[in-house]
């Protein structure tokens, strides 16, 4: 069994509809078992050593901010080589456009990198990850029980829509207003957290 570092960015994290489903299919521990699970708010120094094979691109500086603004929710899984594969084939490919019809990703993606979830591509990968954040985080206990249900609800394909007209330019203004207005439906957050989640999902559209 080999380790993987999983992790709820905060468009499933803080959209509370998503984050159910989200954990729904990772808690069937189908061929796979969650190990740990903690809200934890990365530093920006993490994120970056976590993606280091990403600066120098354009989008760096939001992705370091996206993954750091708030605190998500992290955890460990033990699964086997195989397992892991399957498990990266029902999330879906990275950008949300390209994902697999009946994906994780492509059921609560909104746009782009905006793909919910980190899950280790690898063994190797896994392995590495997980000595990295332990540095940072304990990954050797469930400290968190995720609802696989919520009352709020899911406006995942209407802000796919109103996404994809800010990224494009088109009624940019509406639309980050109403793409406010639809995030804030779906979570319990209010103040400066909701400022923060609208204001890292705003930033991956332009």
């Amino acid at each position: 069994m080999a380790d993987a570092l999983l992790i709820f960015k905060p468009d499933s994290a803080y959209r509370l509809a998503a984050r159910a489903g989200i954990w729904g299919w990772l808690a069937s521990e189908r061929d796979w078992n969650v190990e740990s699970l903690e809200w934890f708010q990365p530093p920006a120094s993490l994120i970056e050593s976590h993606y280091d094979f990403l600066q120098g691109r354009p989008f760096f500086p939001w992705l370091v901010d996206f993954m750091s603004a708030l605190p998500v929710v992290v955890g460990r899984i033990t699964a086997s080589e195989e397992s892991l594969k399957q498990m990266r084939h029902e999330l879906g490919e990275t950008q949300i456009a390209k994902s697999r019809p009946g994906s994780l990703r492509e059921r609560y993606g909104i746009y782009g990198g905006l793909n919910c979830l980190h899950l280790s591509d690898a063994p190797e990968t896994g392995a590495a990850e997980v000595k990295r954040w332990s540095d940072f985080v304990q990954l050797d206990q469930v400290k968190v029980r995720l609802d696989d249900s919520s009352a709020k609800p899911d406006h995942t394909y209407h802000l796919r829509s109103l996404a994809t007209q800010v990224a494009g330019g088109i009624h940019t203004d509406l639309a980050s207003q109403m793409i406010r207005e639809l995030l804030a439906e779906e979570c319990d957050l209010g103040g400066a957290e909701l400022e923060a989640l609208c204001r890292i999902t705003l930033g991956a559209l332009s």
